[in-house]
């Protein structure tokens, strides 16, 4: 059982940047992809985006290509969200997940494990 607890959100003003962490423990961290989503008011959880097991691959939803960052630290157990040029709409809850797998890419799905979420908000 793997337990992903998150940090970092807070409110920022519009084109500001925050980082937020998610700290995984209880299982080998280096056999997990790990993905980050967000949960705006009213609407569905979306996915933002994902990292390999080892680190090498990342993937992203269009809206924050180009802003956003994933990256892990696989020695600490941690896996970051770096959010950069922060919009009033990247406003929402954003959960870590975890997802084990074999595989070297990021997969598909990455629900296996979920975080408590963290809030961002980000005023105009």
């Amino acid at each position: 059982q793997v337990q992903l607890v998150e940090s970092g959100g807070g409110l920022v003003q519009a084109g500001g940047s925050l980082r937020l962490s998610c700290a995984a423990s209880g299982g080998t961290f280096g056999i997990y992809a790990m993905g980050w989503y967000r949960q705006a008011p009213g609407k569905e959880r979306e996915f933002v985006g994902g990292i390999s097991r080892g680190g090498a691959s990342t993937i992203y939803t269009d809206s924050v290509k180009g802003r956003f960052t994933i990256s892990r630290d696989n020695a600490k157990n941690t896996v970051y969200l770096q959010m950069n040029s922060l919009k009033p709409e990247d406003t929402a809850v954003y959960y870590c997940a975890a997802e084990r797998t074999p595989s070297l890419r990021v997969p598909q799905r990455i629900d296996d494990y979920w975080g408590q979420g963290t809030q961002v908000s980000v005023s105009s």
